[in-house]
C-alpha cells in the first residue's frame, strides 16, 4: 500500500470524533426505539391482567413472548447481517418492529395480543443481534466499552419510557391509548436512528456460515459471559415485571401513575451503564462485573422490608449494579471474539433474552407462591450463578491478541 492510499484509509472511530458522536447518537436511538417496543407492556401487566381477567403469570406473557420471539431471531438474523451488511438489517428491524408496534392497541383479546407481542419481537430482533458487531467494527478498540455503555444507556432510557409513557396515559385515557402513544414515540425514536447511523466502512459481506457458533461456544470465557446475560437478565425482568403488584398491593397500596414512575431507576442504570463502559476498559472488565453484580444483590436485599423509601434505594441500587453488569458483559463479548463479531454478539443476546422470557416467568411462579420475599430469594439465587460465573474469569489471560 502507497503512502498516500494509507493516508486515504479510513480509521475507526475514535473517543472526541465527529464520527463516533454520530454512531453514539444513532445507537442511543436504537437503544431507546428498542426497549421501549420491547417493555411497552411490562408496566401495564396489573391493568392486562384485570382486563383480560389472567393471572400475574400468564400475563407476563406479554413481555416474555416478546423477548423470546427475540432470543429466536436473534442468531439467524445476525447471520444475516454478515452476508447483507449491518446497516441494512438494523434499519429494517427498527421499521418493521415500530410498524408492529401500532397493531398493538387494535387488539381485542389477550390471544390476540401475545400474538402480535410475539411479532413485534421476531422484528425488533435485528438491532440488538447487530448492534454490537457494528460496534465492534467501526469503533477504535480502545473506546469500544464507553461506546457500549452507551448503547446500552440508550435501552435504559428506553426502558424508561417504556413503562412511563404508558403508565402515565392508563390513567386518564386507558391501556390502548398508553400503547398507541408508546407506538408513535418509538416510530419517532426509530426515524431518528435511520438518520443518524453512519454507513458501515469496515463491514465485509460474506456467506452465511454458522460453523463460527460452534467455536464461539467452545470458548470457555464465552460461554461464563452468555451465563451472565441468561441469569442477570432473568433477575432484571422478574423485578420489574412484579414489583409493580406489589407496590399497588397491602401495604403500600400506591396509585398506578406513582407506581409506573419505578421505571426513572433506569436512567440511573443508564448513567451507570455509560461509567461502567470506561471504567471497564480503564480498570479492568473482571473487577468492574463483580462489583455490579455484588452491588446489584445488595440493593435487591434492600428492598425485602416493608419500608417504601428503602425499596426505592433498593431499586435504584440493583438497577445500576444490573447496568453495570450489562455494559461489561456485552462490549466483553465484543472484544473477546476476533471473528464473526456478530453471531458472538447474537449468542449473549440470545441468552439475555431467553433468561428474560423464561426466567421472567418463571419469576412469576416465584411471586404466586412466595410475594416479594419468595420472588427476592430467586433473583438472589440467579444473580449468585451470575457471580459465580464472572469469578471464574479471573483465570483469564492475554492469548495472542485477545484478552480473556
Amino acid at each position: 500500500m502507497t503512502v498516500a492510499a494509507s493516508l486515504e484509509a479510513p480509521e475507526r472511530h475514535r473517543l472526541g470524533s465527529p464520527g463516533l458522536r454520530r454512531v453514539n447518537l444513532a445507537l442511543f436511538a436504537a437503544g431507546l426505539t428498542t426497549f421501549m417496543s420491547l417493555y411497552c407492556t411490562q408496566a401495564l401487566l396489573p391493568e392486562l391482567s384485570e382486563s383480560f381477567g389472567v393471572s400475574p403469570a400468564r400475563s407476563s406473557l406479554l413481555v416474555s413472548l416478546a423477548t423470546g420471539a427475540v432470543a429466536i431471531a436473534v442468531i439467524p438474523v445476525s447471520s444475516l447481517s454478515e452476508r447483507y451488511g449491518r446497516t441494512r438489517v438494523m434499519i429494517v428491524s427498527s421499521v418493521a418492529s415500530a410498524l408492529v408496534g401500532l397493531l398493538i392497541p387494535l387488539c381485542g383479546s389477550f390471544t390476540a395480543l401475545a400474538a402480535v407481542r410475539a411479532v413485534q419481537g421476531l422484528a425488533l430482533a435485528g438491532v440488538p443481534a447487530v448492534a454490537m458487531a457494528y460496534l465492534a467494527d467501526e469503533v477504535h478498540g480502545e473506546h469500544l466499552g464507553s461506546a457500549m455503555g452507551r448503547y446500552v444507556a440508550g435501552t435504559g432510557i428506553g426502558g424508561v419510557l417504556g413503562r412511563i409513557v404508558p403508565g402515565l396515559v392508563t390513567d386518564v385515557a386507558g391501556w390502548r391509548w398508553a400503547l398507541a402513544a408508546t407506538g408513535f414515540l418509538a416510530l419517532a425514536f426509530t426515524i431518528a436512528f435511520w438518520l443518524l447511523l453512519p454507513p458501515s466502512r469496515f463491514f465485509r459481506p460474506g456467506r452465511v456460515d454458522y460453523r463460527p457458533l460452534l467455536t464461539h461456544l467452545r470458548d470457555p470465557g464465552l460461554r461464563r459471559l452468555y451465563l451472565i446475560a441468561l441469569t442477570a437478565m432473568a433477575g432484571f425482568v422478574t423485578v420489574y415485571n412484579f414489583l409493580t403488584y406489589r407496590l399497588l398491593d397491602a401495604p403500600f397500596h400506591l396509585p398506578y401513575a406513582v407506581v409506573s414512575l419505578i421505571a426513572v431507576m433506569n436512567i440511573a442504570g443508564s448513567a451507570a451503564s455509560a461509567r461502567a463502559g470506561i471504567l471497564a476498559d480503564r480498570s479492568g472488565r473482571r473487577k468492574v462485573l463483580i462489583g455490579s453484580l455484588v452491588l446489584a444483590a445488595a440493593g435487591l436485599c434492600l428492598t425485602l422490608p416493608t419500608v417504601l423509601p428503602l425499596v426505592g434505594i433498593g431499586l435504584l441500587v440493583f438497577t445500576v449494579g444490573f447496568f453495570g453488569t450489562h455494559a461489561v458483559a456485552s462490549g466483553w463479548v465484543g472484544r473477546r471474539a476476533s471473528t464473526a463479531r456478530a453471531q458472538a454478539s447474537a449468542l449473549y443476546l440470545f441468552a439475555y433474552y431467553l433468561g428474560s422470557s423464561i426466567g421472567g416467568t418463571a419469576g412469576g411462579v416465584a411471586y404466586e407462591h412466595g410475594h416479594w420475599t419468595g420472588t427476592a430469594l430467586y433473583v438472589l439465587v440467579l444473580l449468585g450463578v451470575a457471580l459465580l460465573a464472572g469469578a471464574g474469569l479471573k483465570s483469564a489471560r492475554w492469548v495472542g491478541r485477545r484478552s480473556f
